[in-house]
């Protein structure tokens, strides 16, 4: 499963970045690294881009870059009550 393919609200765990170059060194930076967990917010209007919360920062990524990250889904809902840490473990 791709970034690409995470329902609004849904949550995963980054597990492969199959993107090279400077944009995978940016990813990296802004912390998009493997064990991450990423949940998948709303599309833009068109559908391009999609915005994703992680590490309590909004990131918005084209499909194309999206469908480069390999996630490991976490759950299908969450809940604004239930908060996780960048490996996906509840912190409530």
């Amino acid at each position: 499963m791709t970034l690409n393919d995470l329902q609004p609200e849904q949550t995963g765990i980054i597990t492969e970045i199959h993107i090279t170059g400077l944009m995978k060194r940016r990813l990296i930076d802004m912390g998009v690294t493997s064990g991450t967990a990423v949940t998948m917010l709303r599309t833009a209007p068109l559908g391009d881009p999609v915005e994703y919360s992680i590490l309590g920062y909004n990131l918005c990524l084209r499909r194309n870059e999206a469908k480069k990250i390999t996630v490991e889904p976490l759950r299908s809902d969450t809940s604004n009550s239930e908060r996780t840490d960048r490996h996906g473990k509840n912190n409530q």
